[in-house]
């Protein structure tokens, strides 16, 4: 075993003290990830059990299909869903993008046949707990 790897607290410390140190965290098993809701309701941030700090929004397939048919009987295919999803995620993503970039996130979009989402990613030191917690609060107060 190499020292750094010794120092690394472990995701359960990491996941207690983060418990601890930050309210509201959704309820999850042990071994997934940690979220929680910001202020900002069409945003989640996500604590990683392999130490990305994730910052994200999406839609359910599912709800866009509400949105755009409107109590029409239209049904649109996933492909249009998820491409106009893509439309309103960008425009809701615009605001926050340069500044999250300028604070070392990586941007990438998820897609499936439920949901899409964009994602902004950087890893986190686990070594250093109070600075994660720090780096959550300020992430919590940019989305209000």
């Amino acid at each position: 075993m190499n020292p750094s790897s010794r120092d690394t607290p472990s995701w359960t410390q990491v996941r207690s003290y983060l418990l601890e140190h930050v309210p509201g965290w959704s309820p999850t098993q042990p071994e997934e990830p940690l979220t929680l809701q910001l202020d900002d309701d069409d945003w989640l941030l996500e604590v990683t059990p392999d130490g990305v700090l994730s910052v994200q929004a999406g839609y359910l397939l599912e709800d866009m299909q509400s949105i755009l048919s409107d109590g029409t009987a239209e049904d649109l295919g996933s492909d249009e869903l998820a491409k106009q999803a893509k439309f309103y995620l960008q425009q809701m993503v615009s605001k926050h993008r340069k500044r999250l970039t300028s604070e070392g996130f990586t941007e990438r979009t998820e897609m499936n046949d439920e949901f899409v989402a964009m994602m902004f990613e950087r890893p986190l030191d686990f070594t250093d707990l109070p600075a994660i917690t720090a780096s959550i609060q300020l992430h919590r107060s940019k989305f209000q």
